[in-house]
């Protein structure tokens, strides 16, 4: 009898060790993951914490959360780097098309250049200078944000209503009709509309928005209300993905790369991201992630 027991005993034992060190085997593969991400500079990261003891959970949701946190503050350095260096070119190219555009409407206006040879390639210069100093004067418009109003905004009564002014699109809208944000209404429209019409301008005919109710554990903050907008177009390569939020970048012929990370910095103001979504739901080709406060 005694025997039996040691038996079951040591069998147990044997069990018990096996558990362990498999449930260690794979908190050591967590952390291989973990690392491996934080060293690509991707802190979008989330593993699920199913399977683990709740102080393990409590510590994996942190980790989650820090992801997030990482990734935001990244951002938001990101932008401000970028604010400083297009605060500096933009000084740079407007004290130096200044002088090149006064020159050469003076030379426009002289009697021995109206109708020489000269006269077109000094316009060309005067129109080049012009359209750069009309585009800086834009930029420093739009750069120059005031500080956002925070109020409750009806998120589908928004959406629905931009809907109208595009009307030959196709819209899914599954929203609640009380969903509520705290965002300031102008921006949060701008942010919107520039998305939507960068779907137009690659080809969309259909624009989904909703809210994502499916997300990884702790890829967004209990105060954060995560807005889904996706479309149909043209998907982004994947090399200008990185540089999408980058001002100035477009591949656009005509285009300043200015909406994208004008909107990105507006959302960052209201205490919010956007982001593009690294794989678009279902009947989408891309997707934008808006992180509002809820």
């Amino acid at each position: 009898m005694i025997g039996a027991v040691i038996i079951i005993g040591i069998i147990v034992l044997l069990l018990a060790v096996v558990v362990i060190v498999r449930h260690q085997q794979k908190l050591a593969q967590r952390a291989h993951l973990m690392e491996e991400a934080i060293r690509n500079r991707d802190f979008t990261f989330r593993l699920p914490t199913r399977g683990m003891f709740f102080g393990e959970q409590a510590m994996q949701k942190t980790l989650n959360q820090l992801g997030e946190t990482i990734r935001e503050q990244v951002n938001r350095n990101e932008v401000e780097s970028w604010e400083r260096l297009t605060r500096v070119l933009t000084h740079e190219i407007m004290n130096a098309t200044a002088p090149i555009t006064s020159i050469s409407q003076s030379l426009l206006c002289r009697q021995d250049v109206v109708g020489s040879p000269l006269e077109e390639g000094i316009q060309a210069i005067y129109d080049t200078s012009r359209h750069l100093s009309d585009f800086v004067t834009n930029y420093r418009k739009m750069s120059e944000l005031e500080k956002p109003m925070l109020e409750e905004v009806n998120i589908r009564a928004m959406v629905e209503d931009i809907s109208r002014t595009y009307p030959k699109l196709t819209w899914e809208i599954t929203l609640p009709s009380d969903l509520l944000a705290l965002a300031d209404p102008g921006m949060l429209r701008q942010i919107m509309i520039n998305i939507v019409k960068n779907a137009v301008e690659a080809s969309a005919r259909k624009v989904v928005v909703e809210t994502i109710t499916d997300m990884s554990e702790g890829s967004v903050g209990g105060n954060q209300l995560p807005l889904y907008i996706g479309n149909d177009g043209l998907p982004i390569p994947a090399e200008n993905r990185q540089s999408l939020f980058v001002p100035f970048f477009t591949t656009k012929r005509g285009g300043y790369g200015i909406g994208l990370s004008l909107s990105r910095r507006m959302m960052i103001q209201q205490g919010g991201m956007l982001d593009l979504v690294d794989k678009p739901l279902k009947g989408c080709h891309v997707g934008f992630l808006l992180s509002l406060r809820s």
